[in-house]
C-alpha cells in the first residue's frame, strides 16, 4: 500500500476507534531506561486513537492559523531528524509528526498522538545539532509517555470520566467539519485544544522523566547525550542577553530544578560521550530559517556584515545570503553564487533546489526546470527537488508531468497536507478533475475534516466520463469516510448525495 493510502486508511481507522501501530526500532530496554509502568488509567480515560484525534485538532488549528511554515527542506530536515528519533523510542505505538513553526521565540511543545512543534526560534537557539535533537528527544518522550494525559488524570476531580469527557471534546473539535450547524462550536473546541499545553504544566517528574528517557533515545540514534544538557545549561546560565530574554518562555515550559541538570547529566555520563558531528543539513536548514523567519533586510545585513569581517565564507553562509536574495526578489545575485556552489558540491541537493528557486524567480524557467531535472536524475524521488520542479512545470503549463512526478513521489513518501493540495492543484490543472477531487478528499483526512473529504468525492463522483474502476475506487473511498463520520455529518452527507442524484 503506498504512503498517501496509509495515511489516508491510518486517519479513518483513528477516526472509527481502530487501532494504528508501527513497529520502531528499539535501542536501550524498559529497564535500562527506567520506564515507568504507564498502567492501566492513561488507557482507560483516553485511547491512543482520541490522543491522536486531540493531536490533530491542535496541529489543524495552528495550520489554519498560518503559524505552520510550509517549506518542503525544512520540513523534509525535521523530519529526518525526528524519524532518526522515534525510530529509536522505547514503545512503538505512536505515529510521530514533527514540525516548524513561525515562531521567534525558543521554544517546543509536544501534544497527544505525536504531534511535536519545533519554534524556528530555538532551531536557530542551538549551536549545534545535538542540542536540537536534545530537545527533539525530550519532547518525543513527553508523548511516549503521555505526559498529558496522565496529567489531565492526575488534575481531574472526577477522575477518568472527566478525563475522557474533555478529550472527547477535543475529538468532536478535530472532526466537526466546517460548513455543518456545529462547525463554530467544533472550532472552538479545536482551539481550546492548543490551549491544553498550556493549562497543564508537567510536573517535576514528568520532566526528570522526559530527559532520562530522550538522553536514551539520542544516545541510541547517534546523538550525543550531552547535547540536551548543553543546551539546558546555555538557557540557563550561558547565552548572550538576547537569547536569554528569548529564553524566558522555554525555561517556563521546561523548568530547570536545581537538581534537574545534575541528574541529566550523570545520565548522559553513564551512557558516555558520542562522537557526532553537525551534519550539513542541520547547518544549511539552521541558515535557511534565519532567511525565512527573520526581516529580510536586516538578514541579509548579518550576511553582508559577515562578508566584512572576513567571515562569511562558509557554505551555509553563503546559502543563508543567497536564500535571502531570493525572498529579496534579487534572486540575479543569488544565481551565479548558486551555480558555483551547485559545481563545487554536486552532492548537494538544497544548492540544486535554490538554485532552481532562483531561476524560476527571476522568469529563467527552462533553466529552472534543466538544473531540476538534472537533480532529480541524480536524487531520485527526493521530496523537496521533486516539489521544486513541479512548481516550475506548472508554472511552463506542463501540469500532466508535474502530477506524474508528484504522483510517483507520494507512492513511496508519505506526503504533508500541504504537498497532498499540491498534487491536488497540478491534477486540477491538467484537467484530471476527478483525480484532484480525489486528492483533495486526503487532504482533508489529514487535517481531520471528514465532512469536507466526503464532499470532495461526491464532486469526484458527479464528473460525467468516469471509467468503472475510476468509480468504483471513489465510491469505496467515499463509504470509508461516510463509516468514519459521527452519525449527524453521516446522515447529512447521505442527504447531500441523495439530493444530488437526478
Amino acid at each position: 500500500m503506498s504512503p498517501i493510502r496509509t495515511v489516508f486508511a491510518a486517519a479513518v481507522a483513528l477516526a472509527v476507534g481502530g487501532s494504528v501501530s508501527v513497529a520502531w526500532a528499539t535501542g536501550l530496554s524498559a529497564a535500562d531506561q527506567d520506564l515507568p509502568d504507564l498502567g492501566s488509567p492513561a488507557t482507560a480515560a483516553v485511547s491512543l486513537e482520541e490522543e491522536y484525534q486531540a493531536g490533530l485538532g491542535w496541529f489543524r488549528t495552528m495550520q489554519q492559523g498560518g503559524q505552520v511554515l510550509e517549506d518542503p527542506e525544512v520540513s523534509d530536515y525535521i523530519q529526518e531528524i525526528g524519524h532518526s528519533l522515534s525510530s529509536h523510542a522505547e514503545e512503538g505505538q505512536h505515529q510521530f509528526y514533527y514540525f516548524v513553526l513561525r515562531e521567534p521565540i525558543i521554544n517546543a511543545q509536544a501534544m497527544p498522538g505525536g504531534f511535536i512543534a519545533i519554534n524556528s526560534g530555538l532551531i536557530l537557539a542551538t549551536r549545534n545539532e545535538n542540542e536540537l535533537a536534545g530537545v527533539m528527544a525530550h519532547e518525543t518522550a513527553h508523548v511516549t509517555q503521555r505526559h498529558l494525559v496522565r496529567g489531565l488524570i492526575d488534575q481531574s476531580h472526577a477522575g477518568l470520566m472527566s478525563t475522557a469527557a474533555m478529550l472527547a471534546a477535543i475529538l468532536l473539535g478535530a472532526t466537526a467539519g466546517r460548513g455543518s450547524p456545529g462547525a463554530m462550536e467544533g472550532g472552538i473546541l479545536a482551539a481550546e485544544s492548543a490551549g491544553i499545553q498550556h493549562q497543564i504544566n508537567y510536573t517535576r517528574k514528568d520532566e526528570f522523566e522526559a530527559d532520562r528517557i530522550g538522553i536514551g533515545t539520542m544516545a541510541n540514534a547517534g546523538y550525543d547525550p550531552l547535547g540536551m544538557v548543553s543546551f539546558f545549561e546555555y538557557m540557563g546560565r550561558e547565552g548572550p542577553e538576547p537569547t536569554r530574554i528569548n529564553a524566558v518562555q522555554f525555561l517556563i515550559d521546561h523548568p530547570l530544578f536545581p537538581d534537574r541538570v545534575a541528574e541529566a547529566s550523570n545520565r548522559a555520563a553513564q551512557i558516555g560521550r558520542i562522537h557526532h558531528v553537525d551534519s550539513l543539513g542541520y547547518l544549511l536548514t539552521r541558515e535557511r530559517l534565519r532567511a525565512l523567519v527573520g526581516n529580510p533586510q536586516e538578514t541579509r545585513d548579518y550576511y553582508t556584515n559577515l562578508l566584512k569581517n572576513g567571515a562569511g565564507k562558509t557554505l551555509e553562509d553563503r546559502y543563508g545570503l543567497d536564500v535571502t536574495r531570493i525572498i529579496m526578489r534579487d534572486s540575479a545575485a543569488a544565481i551565479p553564487d548558486l551555480q558555483a556552489l551547485v559545481h563545487e558540491n554536486p552532492k548537494v541537493t538544497q544548492f540544486y533546489g535554490a538554485l532552481g528557486q532562483a531561476y524560476l524567480a527571476n522568469g529563467q524557467i527552462k533553466e529552472s526546470q534543466a538544473v531540476l531535472d538534472k537533480a532529480l536524475f541524480l536524487f531520485p524521488r527526493n521530496v523537496p527537488i521533486s516539489i521544486r520542479l513541479s512548481e516550475t512545470l506548472m508554472r511552463a503549463g506542463d501540469n500532466k508531468r508535474a502530477q506524474l512526478i508528484l504522483d510517483d513521489l507520494f507512492n513511496v513518501v508519505e506526503p504533508t497536507p500541504d504537498q497532498t493540495k499540491l498534487i491536488a492543484k497540478a491534477a486540477n490543472a491538467a484537467g484530471d478533475h476527478a483525480d484532484s477531487y480525489y486528492y483533495m478528499s486526503y487532504y482533508y483526512v489529514m487535517i481531520g475534516d471528514l465532512k469536507m473529504s466526503a464532499t470532495q468525492l461526491q464532486l469526484a463522483l458527479s464528473l460525467p466520463g468516469l471509467d468503472p474502476v475510476q468509480r468504483g475506487r471513489i465510491s469505496a473511498r467515499l463509504e470509508e469516510v461516510r463509516a468514519a463520520m459521527p452519525k449527524a455529518h453521516k446522515n447529512q452527507v447521505a442527504d447531500d448525495n441523495g439530493n444530488g442524484r437526478h
